[in-house]
């Protein structure tokens, strides 16, 4: 029986697949809300604590999911020459390791002509799970996923357009769009620039579910409206609001969530390390009053780094 695994695992598990539609992911520092030259961090939850070791240059080697002292899922990654090339995915139940839940992804790459990976996923028992081929065009943009499992072919195309200030994806499984991703610029009227991403998800080819949000000029996430399709109305119609505050340090303070009817706000208190990096090791969230907290690591200043996994 497959355990339940915690959120932060199952993004790890599924990241790399066509579910998401995209290019392979190499996970780094900044993807945990990290800075520096984090070696590790444990990160203390109600059900356990998770692991995240990162490599000399910052990307994600190793992670662990320890709910008890006998029950843990691992996820091993393996790098060459920049390129992702094995992902291991150990699943331990009563300190025994689960061939049967247990996974590994090897990557193939072959940059001969336009870049082209093949993922081959097995099971430790040996078992075929699937195989992903991805196409890249001649710039590197990913445009086609190629999926075959034991009973069937799946095959997913990327289209991309361009329109004044607007950049399209879409994409489309096996001929039926599955979902849209619309980039472009709006600037305030005291000239800052935002970033606008709206994102819309479709149901067998007809919508079900968007989300907008809005980033500033330095990345930082300022609002999410979420919207939900209705039959009646034929259109998108707005059923939440996300509002993100921060501090002059940018540090977020305050969330607050509308939707028609009702108004909530959690406010964030940080507590940070004394590292020059000044990572949090501490969050606390009211009025639920409840919290997390790391533990961070680091590797010696002096360590000569480089830019790519190794």
């Amino acid at each position: 029986m497959l355990k339940n695994y915690s959120f932060t695992f199952l993004m790890l598990l599924v990241s790399f697949h066509v579910l998401l539609a995209q290019e392979i992911k190499i996970f780094s520092v900044s993807d945990f809300d990290l800075n520096g030259n984090v070696k590790a961090c444990t990160v203390i939850k109600d059900y356990g604590q998770e692991i995240f070791e990162f490599n000399e240059n910052g990307f994600l080697a190793k992670s662990t999911t320890q709910y008890n002292e006998l029950d843990k899922d691992i996820v091993l990654y393996t790098y060459e020459a920049g390129e992702l090339i094995e992902k291991r995915m150990e699943s331990y139940k009563d300190n025994e390791l689960d061939k049967a839940t247990s996974m590994v992804n090897f990557y193939e790459v072959d940059t001969t002509n336009n870049k082209y990976i093949k993922e081959k996923i097995i099971s430790f028992d040996k078992e075929f799970f699937e195989q992903q081929e991805y196409y890249f065009n001649d710039t590197d943009v990913l445009e086609k996923i190629i999926t075959s499992h034991e009973n069937a072919v799946d095959e997913v195309l990327i289209e991309y357009s361009e329109y004044k200030n607007e950049s399209t994806q879409t994409v489309f499984e096996n001929g039926v769009i599955e979902k849209s991703i619309r980039k472009s610029l709006k600037k305030t009227k005291t000239g800052k620039q935002l970033n606008l991403v709206l994102t819309k998800e479709f149901v067998d080819g007809e919508p079900n579910k968007a989300v907008e949000r809005v980033f500033s000029e330095n990345g930082k996430l300022i609002s999410e409206q979420i919207f939900l399709h209705s039959i009646e109305e034929k259109e998108f119609v707005p059923s939440e609001n996300r509002s993100y505050t921060y501090d002059e340090e940018q540090v977020l303070t305050k969330l607050t969530i509308k939707t028609k009817n009702t108004e909530a706000v959690k406010e964030f208190i940080f507590q940070f390390d004394d590292s020059e990096h000044k990572n949090w090791v501490k969050k606390i969230i009211t009025p639920d009053n409840t919290y997390v907290t790391r533990r961070i690591t680091y590797y010696p200043k002096e360590l000569n780094t480089e830019e790519k996994p190794e």
